[in-house]
């Protein structure tokens, strides 16, 4: 089925299994100096003589973007920072913010692991350049993360990032797919038509640092070459008999500090176990967005609910009308955000503008109740207030 909508009819744990068991030629991989566990292996210092625009650096590219969309899913790059003391000094960086905000009652959840598996820093990219510019500076001058994000997404892409770390004892995450269908509920994503999981594979490209060594008793990313060909893949998460498909058959990549993972979000993956007593597994695990994810104008969502409400709240429409109306009116989708203030709460995302408008209209609030609920979500989403 090419178009169309998914149903659970369509969840075939041994269909997923049919896709991923095939292997990785090197014929199709040939700039690659390896392929471990299925996972083709570039070198770093390849990408960082390649010129921008050249023949050769087009070759490279396109090489990752077929692995990417048509291939095993994911690539490795050994020495995508030849120097690592620029990632030493951001790990000091990172480590300092999650005292801070531990000693605050803060840091970040983590969406796939249970509580306490791990540390978050939510946005670590704004938090190292406010923090430290020039640590900043020097970090993301990478060839190798401009390289891959203009591959898969072109110019004007745009970088968040989130800093993971696994202590020694942390259990793996569940098997996922990423943002952005990814932060869906399973049974939310049967409202998309296919050709949308489809296209939100090809607007973010994930991306991992290593901070530290990483062996495999260390829990590095687990990852399941070719699972991006599955359909309905946006669809299984939690779900026993596509785990037990996953656990089957994923991988592992060892990286030592300054390697680099690279993989498109329809990759099922999840953190692995940390087995060591004295491994703290750090990454810097990066979300890079297409520059096309946007509206073409700007439109004050606030001031256009307020005025609808109540000529919406005294209408009399029925209740699908009345979603038509929402859907019009209000922004329907909950980020960007800062997910140090808005934290999901029961799901994976928080609370968008139309959920607190449906909320409004259900439960009967009069205008001015309607109009601090949005001022209170835009306390949390500062770049929003």
């Amino acid at each position: 089925m090419d178009h169309g909508f998914l149903s659970e009819a369509d969840l075939d744990p041994t269909e997923l299994a049919s896709i991923v068991d095939r292997t990785t030629a090197a014929e199709t991989v040939p700039l690659a100096t390896d392929i471990v566990s299925g996972v083709p292996v570039y070198d770093g210092a390849r990408v960082d003589a390649a010129v921008p625009g050249s023949p050769e650096y087009r070759e490279l590219l396109t090489e990752w973007a077929t692995v990417l969309a048509d291939g095993p899913g994911c690539l490795a790059v050994r020495g995508a920072y030849a120097d690592t003391t620029v990632l030493d000094e951001a790990a000091e960086q990172f480590f300092a913010i999650i005292a801070e905000e531990r000693a605050a009652g803060a840091g970040g959840g983590d969406h796939f692991a249970k509580v306490g598996a791990n540390d978050r820093i939510w946005n670590s990219h704004e938090k190292l350049a406010v923090r430290a510019p020039e640590i900043f500076t020097r970090y993301y001058a990478n060839a190798t993360i401009a390289a891959a994000a203009t591959a898969w997404l072109g110019p004007h892409y745009q970088l968040t990032a989130q800093v993971n770390v696994v202590n020694p004892g942390g259990d793996a995450q569940n098997p996922h797919r990423d943002y952005h269908l990814g932060f869906y509920l399973p049974e939310q994503t049967f409202d998309f038509p296919l050709h949308v999981h489809r296209m939100s594979a090809m607007l973010t490209l994930q991306g991992a640092v290593a901070h530290s060594d990483m062996p495999i008793e260390s829990g590095p990313t687990k990852i399941l070459p070719w699972s991006q060909h599955y359909s309905p893949g946006f669809a299984i998460a939690k779900r026993p008999e596509f785990d037990a498909v996953f656990e089957e058959r994923f991988v592992q990549v060892e990286l030592d500090k300054g390697d680099a993972l690279f993989f498109t979000p329809a990759l099922l993956h999840a953190a692995g176990q940390n087995r060591t007593a004295d491994v703290v597994r750090m990454a810097n695990l990066m979300q890079i967005s297409s520059a096309f994810g946007r509206a073409m104008e700007w439109r004050d969502t606030d001031a256009m609910c307020l005025a609808v409400y109540p000529h919406l709240a005294a209408s009399g429409l029925d209740e699908l009308d009345r979603s038509r109306v929402v859907a019009a009116v209000a922004e329907g989708y909950a980020f960007p955000t800062s997910l140090d203030l808005d934290p999901p709460i029961g799901g994976l995302a928080p609370e968008s503008q139309a959920d607190i408008l449906r909320r409004a209209l259900a439960e009967r609030w009069d205008v001015d109740a309607f109009a601090r609920a949005l001022d209170e979500r835009n306390r949390r989403r500062p770049q929003e207030g």
